[in-house]
């Protein structure tokens, strides 16, 4: 098959949705199908297969481009079209599906919703823009044949096919490198955002001065992170992916106090590495966080927090085994059956593997 991933999120930019396509693009391509990319231009030097869309900065979430419009006869012919965000790339490849005939699939990585906050300077107005946004996204996905998201639930009024993004189980395994062979470390990696709640952190990392918080990760947030950040705490850039392995293989534990993941891979992939996590009691961590790969904590208490990583800390557990269930030749093989039926209606595309991978009740 010719699949376009139509994106808002690609390289340079480092966040979840750009790591997925690379390795949904990589993994389908090993498996003899044909995957270009379309995003925003900016700062990145199109590889093959690759289709930059002329765009803006954006003023109001530094590291994200406002993409404008590239003439469908500029781009790639396609078979399938799988839109990954609501944007204008997204809305240039529903536009794309509908005006080929093509089958179209969609994929909710992010609740944009959530960054409104941090993006306008007044409360009530984000709530405001949250209020009207939903609607408006509601009714583009269900313009989809098929909507795909990495849980069974979503903050959206459509039907959707749950098919985690996946982890690569054969990259991230547990290394014989160790960064941090003589201290204790807790860690994180992620986007440094409002949403991402890193001064939490901070507060536990202030709570526990005998060991070492390694945070890695960029965004809008780091300056304000850094200056408040006490002794015992490290910010350092993100890391090139080859090095991702290592780093998580050498903490201790993973930490985040998360409210805007809709999988929380860096989690997973911790955890893959053999790594225990410790996350905050919401959505998705309470269908992914148990006690075979770490320990949940109320949102917002610090003590809990602190409790939960000191359990990490103490607790034996063999945290790949329970996610093995998310390896990502699993999702591929769904994502196949998803664009080869995505329009024939005797093998719907909620045929893809009942119940899988994640359990209909929180994990206990």
């Amino acid at each position: 098959m010719r699949i376009g991933f139509f994106t808002d999120s690609y390289f340079p930019g480092i966040d979840g949705v750009t790591y997925t396509i690379d390795l949904w693009r990589e993994e389908l391509e090993a498996r003899g199908h044909e995957v270009s990319v379309i995003y925003p231009d900016g700062d990145y030097e199109p590889g093959r297969r690759e289709f930059p869309v002329r765009s803006l900065p954006n003023p109001f979430y530094e590291g994200y481009r406002i993409p404008t419009y590239r003439r469908l006869s500029a781009l790639p012919e396609l078979d399938v079209v799988h839109c990954h965000g609501p944007a204008p790339v997204g809305m240039l490849g529903r536009y794309y599906a509908r005006n080929r005939d093509l089958p179209s699939v969609y994929t909710h990585h992010t609740p944009l919703e959530e960054y409104f906050h941090q993006s306008v300077g007044s409360e009530a107005v984000a709530s405001a823009l949250s209020r009207l946004y939903v609607p408006l996204e509601n009714a583009f996905l269900r313009t989809f044949d098929v909507v795909t998201a990495s849980t069974e639930r979503i903050d959206r009024d459509v039907e959707h096919v749950p098919l985690p993004v996946g982890i690569d189980m054969d990259f991230f395994e547990p290394t014989a490198a160790d960064w941090y062979p003589d201290d204790t470390v807790i860690g994180y990696s992620g986007r440094l955002s409002m949403e991402k709640n890193v001064e939490e952190i901070l507060r536990a990392a202030e709570a526990l001065p005998e060991h070492r918080f390694v945070v890695v990760g960029e965004g809008p947030r780091r300056e304000a992170l850094e200056r408040d950040a006490p002794g015992n705490v490290t910010i350092r850039d993100f890391l090139p992916r080859d090095d991702l392995p290592t780093f998580y293989s050498s903490v201790d534990a993973f930490v985040t106090a998360s409210t805007g993941d809709t999988l929380g891979l860096s989690t997973l992939e911790a955890n893959a590495c053999g790594t225990p996590v410790a996350a905050a009691d919401v959505p998705p961590f309470d269908r992914t966080i148990g006690p075979e790969n770490g320990e949940r904590f109320a949102r917002g208490d610090l003590r809990a927090m602190v409790e939960a990583i000191e359990t990490c800390l103490s607790t034996e557990r063999d945290t790949r085994a329970a996610v093995e269930r998310f390896d990502v030749d699993r999702t591929l093989e769904n994502l196949e059956h998803l664009y080869r039926n995505a329009r024939t209606p005797d093998d719907s595309p909620a045929a893809v593997e009942e119940g899988w991978p994640l359990p209909e009740d929180p994990v206990e």
